[in-house]
């Protein structure tokens, strides 16, 4: 009976808020729910097409490593507070500060997707509230994510949305604008496949785009429509947390 009750308190508060309409107390749930301080004191590891990632964080601090073995090389990348280092079979060799760039994003892009919704509550993130609607007969609270320019990274100008379930807080659907050489890019995401693993939610995700130019706040009736198109797959595998 004991048990009984403490799940029924669990329960009542993550659902007793039938409309919070408050985008800092609704991602704040997200993260609670998803693994809160279990992110700012774990190591995490996955693979992703071919090659692992390893995301450790000890409060402020973090170290994110990306390792891609062939037959006969091994490259280990290293992304920490002290910026941007690249091992080979382990010896340090010499990038170029373009190169830097790029592989910066490449690895913090795999990170922040793969720990979402953490990450969410950054200094540089703004947030805004758009509404509340259903999608699979689901009802979601939807959140914009904008950057500020100082601490946004490379990539500052992009704009994401989140589908939140207004029951559980869990992220149900994403979507993200992006700058390409030809205009905007858009990508709308479906998750699937929650599993919990050692108090830590991790999700996969189908990823669909638009067959013609359109605007992020499109995405959601393209995906009712049937409109969007499967690109691929987010998935990751092999996950520990420690």
């Amino acid at each position: 009976m004991t048990n009984f009750l403490f799940m029924m308190m669990i329960f009542s508060l993550v659902s007793c808020n039938t409309s919070l309409k408050d985008s800092q107390k609704i991602i704040d749930k997200a993260i609670e729910v998803a693994g809160g301080e279990k992110y700012l004191h774990s190591t995490i590891e996955f693979d992703f097409r071919d090659r692992h990632y390893i995301a450790q964080r000890k409060g402020g601090k973090y170290s994110y490593e990306r390792i891609l073995k062939d037959s006969v090389n091994t490259m280990h990348d290293f992304l920490t507070n002290d910026g941007f280092r690249r091992e080979i079979n382990n010896v340090l060799v010499d990038v170029a500060d373009s190169m830097k760039v790029k592989y910066t994003s490449s690895v913090n892009s795999v990170i922040y997707f793969a720990l979402l919704p953490y990450g969410l509550n950054d200094a540089a993130v703004s947030k805004k509230f758009m509404g509340e609607t259903f999608v699979d007969s689901v009802e979601y609270y939807v959140i914009q994510i904008s950057f500020a320019q100082e601490g946004g990274g490379e990539d500052h100008e992009d704009v994401f949305m989140y589908w939140i379930n207004k029951k559980d807080f869990t992220i149900g659907y994403m979507a993200y604008s992006y700058e390409e050489t030809d205009g905007l890019g858009l990508r709308f995401r479906k998750a699937y496949n929650p599993r919990n693993v050692n108090g830590i939610l991790f999700l996969d995700y189908i990823n669909l785009k638009p067959k013609d130019k359109t605007e992020i706040t499109a995405l959601e009736d393209l995906y009712k429509k049937g409109e969007l198109q499967e690109l691929s797959k987010i998935e990751l595998v092999n996950i520990q947390v420690k």
